[in-house]
């Protein structure tokens, strides 16, 4: 797949960043999340992975701004891997009307909890904090269209499996994508509790 489909926000971004083609695994994972199939996205650092997942949530949620309920739930390690995929999507979505917001520990549960209510299209949260809104009934997620677990090595961490998979569990109705550069045996886990019938995307 070329870029060539992508709508007009998504190509003037490519153009700004001097992306001019896609790699080998943006070709094999783009056409695939129009489907709404679950997604394993494997490779190692630099085959494009990330870009792959911030076009391909720009275009499930047509670059444009909805109502006030998270479209988009991305789990990431730590407050600095919030931020740095944060920065990553403005590279992209600065032209565009797109809510991207952070939560992480380090910021106050109840400013977080108004920041959310106000309205964002993609929630970019650390496992615990997501926990604690998603149970504080502070996250809508009627809306919901993507579950997304970027940089997934750390979710089978011991400290973190039991908060990553609380949630994806409670949704009913969303597409799940996750990130690594292997499919560890523990990841492949979740096959059996939110990740049925996902297809493995490997370059």
């Amino acid at each position: 797949m070329s870029f060539k489909k992508l709508n007009p926000e998504i190509k003037d971004a490519l153009i700004t960043n001097d992306i001019e083609a896609p790699t080998s695994f943006q070709k094999l994972f783009l056409p695939k999340i129009k489907s709404g199939i679950d997604i394993y996205g494997i490779g190692k650092k630099g085959v494009g992975k990330t870009t792959a997942m911030i076009i391909g949530t720009m275009q499930m949620l047509g670059s444009k701004a909805f109502e006030d309920a998270p479209r988009a739930l991305i789990l990431v390690e730590d407050k600095q891997a919030a931020l740095d995929l944060q920065a990553a999507f403005l590279e992209f979505t600065s032209r565009t009307d797109l809510r991207i917001y952070t939560a992480y520990e380090e910021h106050d549960l109840e400013k977080q909890k108004e920041e959310i209510y106000y309205g964002q299209d993609i929630v970019i949260a650390t496992p615990k904090r997501l926990n604690k809104l998603f149970f504080l009934n502070a996250i809508n997620v009627t809306q919901l269209k993507l579950f997304i677990i970027e940089d997934a090595e750390f979710a089978i961490k011991a400290k973190y499996y039991n908060d990553v998979i609380r949630v994806p569990e409670s949704l009913e109705k969303c597409q799940f994508l996750i990130f690594a550069e292997e499919l560890y045996p523990k990841l492949q886990r979740l096959d059996d509790l939110f990740m049925f019938n996902a297809m493995t995307i490997k370059v």
